[in-house]
């Protein structure tokens, strides 16, 4: 059967000498049916292409005798001036969708880009699109600023195929030996076991958990494991009916204090895997009439905005959001500097804020 009119045919197909002058990528992407950044994926090997792709480019670049231009290479690789902050969406009480403590890294973030001559692109991504491969593709920015990824195990392929396309990226989150690039994090374990440690010395023993503890949330699962050391060292075991799943939202966290009450939980105290929880805890705590602190203690972790106006004001961890912010845009720059630099994991240290929600309760 006749082939029909503009069928690709990779066998035989042979590429027209009718290139005047040097070839370019945008020729052998003209030639090959694909788009200039494929092209240069292809030609330096990204996973990214398939292998018949990839062979057909690589077949065309050879028959046009295409040399990569190594010094404009690495001119591109570093040419927008610009780098990208990429927030992601995450479950709030408000429209924005961005967690609040990313909030208050935006401003550090900015400055600190600016005082190295850099702009700063602010972009909200949602968690289900490509953004890995279009800020590749497109060379909207020389490095990328990740804050927020959703459940782990979901968004660890597409960090590791940042790594793999050679893209310079630093990501907030919990901080471990063996994640892919560059990161930094809060010293999860030691708030855990320093936030327990407190509500152990006001007296409590009963203590609930709420939040996730599994490797989905590797954050909210060192918060967890923190609280457990903290436990035995004070010779008690972690009873596993008081922990309770929960994500960083207000309506989240009261759903899982209603959760235990609800169980005939008996509890002295509420360990919260963030501020938010906390707070939405407290108010299922109202609800069925028991009163913070005198009742039930509560603490937080991440010290956002509303932890110090909460009624009562709410005992939890900082990070110096402030300080993160200006330490992520530094370790991004260092790594546009030496990117050859093995990957580098920063925790940074935590310090306990103690409110109202857990101060010292009468006999």
């Amino acid at each position: 059967m006749a082939s029909c009119p503009g069928t690709f045919h990779p066998a035989s197909f042979r590429v027209p000498m009718t290139i005047k002058g040097k070839a370019t990528s945008l020729d052998i992407a003209h030639l090959a049916g694909v788009s200039q950044p494929t092209v240069s994926r292809a030609l330096r090997g990204s996973p990214m292409v398939n292998a018949e792709t990839r062979e057909r480019i690589l077949r065309i670049a050879r028959e046009l005798n295409y040399k990569v231009d190594k010094n404009a290479s690495s001119l591109r690789l570093r040419n927008a001036g610009t780098l990208a902050l990429l927030f992601f969406e995450d479950p709030t009480n408000d429209d924005s969708l961005i967690n609040p403590f990313f909030h208050s890294m935006l401003g550090s973030i900015t400055r600190a880009c600016a005082l190295h001559g850099q702009d700063l692109l602010v972009s909200f991504q949602q968690l289900s699109t490509d953004w890995q491969a279009d800020y590749e593709d497109s060379n909207k920015a020389d490095g990328i600023i990740l804050l927020g990824y959703g459940d782990y195990h979901e968004s660890r392929d597409r960090l590791q195929r940042l790594v793999e396309q050679g893209t310079h990226f630093v990501r907030w989150g919990a901080a471990l030996p063996g994640q892919p690039g560059v990161s930094i994090g809060s010293d999860n374990f030691q708030g855990g076991h320093d936030i327990t440690t407190h509500l152990l010395q006001q007296g409590c023993r009963r203590i609930a958990f709420l939040g996730h503890a599994s490797s989905h949330y590797p954050e909210f699962q060192e918060r967890y494991r923190g609280h457990v050391a903290a436990l035995r060292e004070h010779g008690l075991d972690a009873d596993p009916s008081l922990q309770h799943d929960a994500i960083t939202t207000e309506a989240s966290g009261q759903d899982a204090c209603q959760a235990l009450l609800a169980r005939g939980e008996s509890i002295d105290a509420v360990c919260a895997a963030s501020d938010l929880i906390a707070i939405g805890a407290m108010r299922a705590l109202r609800e069925h009439g028991l009163r913070v602190p005198q009742d039930v203690a509560v603490t937080g972790f991440d010290d956002i905005s509303e932890a110090a106006v909460a009624v009562p004001p709410l005992t939890t961890l900082t990070a110096d959001p402030r300080e993160r912010g200006r330490q992520a845009a530094a370790l991004l720059l260092q790594r546009l500097d030496e990117p050859d630099a093995p990957p580098r994991r920063t925790v940074a240290p935590v310090q306990l804020r103690i409110r109202e929600s857990s101060a010292a309760r009468p006999n």
